[in-house]
């Protein structure tokens, strides 16, 4: 068995695959499965892949499923890898010819493994510029969100996780007629129990397409306001800073009353913390509101 899954969800994006394909056929160290979940594209994404897989020179794994957004595409690779590694890598983004080397090197030299969740990476741009900060050189392990509110590490980082350890915590919740929860929920759990290895390696070469999340996140607050209440709970409930907590219940204000939810006093896991958020939360709300009906 190959010793790590390079996942990729996909939509439509057959136009900018082959770089991520091309990159993983330039690695260094190919003890690698590609798993692409393809979420319902309506384009050539599976006749592509099939001819990729006809070549031969990578071992491709190839799922089709109905579209569930995102987390979603996570839920299902969850669910089907089963090599002790898994990383994902977006349909518009690829990895530097060293990362599956680096990541293998690193994870092999770590003692105390059994006690990490896996390892926290840099992405970069296509210039070389590493997103954010780098990791502080006396910190070798540490939570996501400790490394960036304590730490004040900044910008986007790759997380390479145990499968045994993602496999232990719940799936996102799939709400119907929606397609997004932010994939930060599942990170905070596992935050909860477990560290992360910090590796000062590019691993990911990131470009944010202009039909990215990314790219449009205040117009995904109001098309899936059910999925980022859920995100916003349990950011409340389980954040150890007081600011993200207290952050998250604005925009709980903000999502309940798009979704016109009387009871969001009574469902929410901090209720002084809500009812202090609820004037913020109503101007967030409107400028969501406006910012989306003028993008029409």
């Amino acid at each position: 068995m190959k010793k790590i899954t390079v996942f990729t969800p996909t939509y439509n994006r057959a136009y900018c695959l082959n770089k991520c394909y091309e990159s993983l056929l330039k690695q260094t160290n190919k003890d690698f499965v590609w798993l692409l979940i393809d979420d319902g594209s309506s384009d050539n994404t599976k006749e592509l892949v099939a001819q990729w897989q006809k070549e031969n020179k990578i071992s491709i794994q190839y799922h089709f499923q109905e579209n569930q957004g995102m987390h979603g595409a996570h839920n299902t690779a969850y669910s089907l890898i089963e090599t002790e590694l898994n990383v994902c890598i977006d349909s518009d983004d690829y990895m530097p010819e060293d990362a599956i080397e680096n990541i293998l090197n690193y994870w092999n030299s770590i003692d105390n493994k059994n006690e990490l969740a896996g390892i926290i990476g840099l992405d970069a741009y296509e210039n070389n510029t590493i997103i954010g900060t780098k990791f502080p050189d006396n910190i070798t392990n540490a939570t996501l969100e400790d490394l960036y509110f304590k730490y004040h590490c900044k910008g986007d980082k790759k997380l390479v996780y145990r499968t045994e350890i993602i496999k232990k915590f719940q799936q996102y919740p799939i709400y119907k007629g929606e397609r997004f929860v932010p994939l930060g929920t599942l990170y905070l759990l596992v935050d909860k129990k477990y560290k992360l290895a910090c590796l000062n390696e590019v691993l990911c070469i990131v470009e944010y397409m202009e039909d990215g999340s990314s790219r449009n996140i205040v117009k995904q607050y109001f098309r899936h306001p059910k999925g980022f209440q859920y995100a916003r709970m349990l950011n409340m409930k389980y954040s150890n800073y007081l600011k993200v907590r207290f952050k998250n219940a604005v925009h709980y204000v903000s999502h309940s009353l798009q979704l016109k939810d009387s009871s969001f006093l009574t469902k929410t896991p901090n209720k002084m913390l809500t009812i202090a958020a609820i004037p913020f939360g109503c101007l967030l709300y409107g400028y969501v509101f406006y910012f989306n009906r003028i993008k029409k």
